[in-house]
């Protein structure tokens, strides 16, 4: 059955490269379809981590640490329908797809290869080569800069040339604030307005008032 024509398109989830000085998508990866469930963990920052520590006890030292779990499922079925319009997936089934995927936790070969070149010719220690800044993007208001921590892959079937051509992929992501990347980064910045943006969500919330159905006066008397 077609969509109606009314129906609003839906807003697709996806990871994108992006180059932190510069600004510049390096590569977009959509995801076939969205996650059902997306697990957010927040780990306060507190101070006071001892008990009867009464200086320390109302202080945040820092943002939390927010991790994610994501599943997605990948799909080639419906595209082998139809080879010609899909050569790459016809060949190739989804190997391309979690080829893309996959590049989020592997460093450049070119970088793993001066790297190796530099320690050769006697370089006491080689910095690695910063990677592009990764983003999870889950509507406009949820753009996160993002490491990947987990990544794990079930091939659940194979065409007769043995290219997978449904999979489920499990990523874990850990958020990264400004505590990790400063103010000035790039990726500071994104993190901040994802910060602001909770704020502002959390102020159209209607606030309670003492003495409302199961909120007692409170005194600080």
């Amino acid at each position: 059955m077609n969509a109606s024509p009314a129906s609003p398109r839906p807003t697709r989830a996806a990871l994108v490269l992006l180059d932190p000085p510069s600004g510049r998508i390096l590569r977009t990866i959509v995801l076939q379809y969205n996650p059902d469930t997306v697990t957010r963990t927040l780990q306060p920052q507190g101070m006071g981590e001892e008990p009867g520590d009464r200086l320390e006890a109302l202080r945040l030292k820092g943002p939390p640490h927010e991790t994610l779990r994501v599943e997605a499922e990948l799909d080639a079925t419906d595209q082998l329908e139809f080879p010609q319009r899909n050569p790459v997936v016809a060949e190739f089934g989804l190997f391309p797809a979690l080829a893309a995927l996959e590049g989020l936790v592997y460093p450049g070969s070119g970088q793993l290869l001066v790297e190796d070149l530099l320690a050769k010719v006697g370089t006491i220690e080689v910095a690695p080569v910063e990677v592009p800044l990764s983003l999870f993007v889950w509507s406009r208001s949820r753009i996160l800069p993002v490491r990947v921590t987990e990544f794990s892959v079930a091939e659940e079937a194979f065409d007769t040339s043995l290219n997978p051509v449904r999979a489920k992929v499990t990523l874990g992501l850990r958020v990264l604030s400004v505590d990790d990347l400063g103010f000035d980064h790039r990726g500071g910045s994104l993190y901040l307005l994802y910060q602001r943006q909770k704020e502002r969500f959390a102020a159209m919330t209607p606030n309670g008032t003492p003495g409302a159905p199961g909120v007692p006066a409170i005194s600080g008397g």
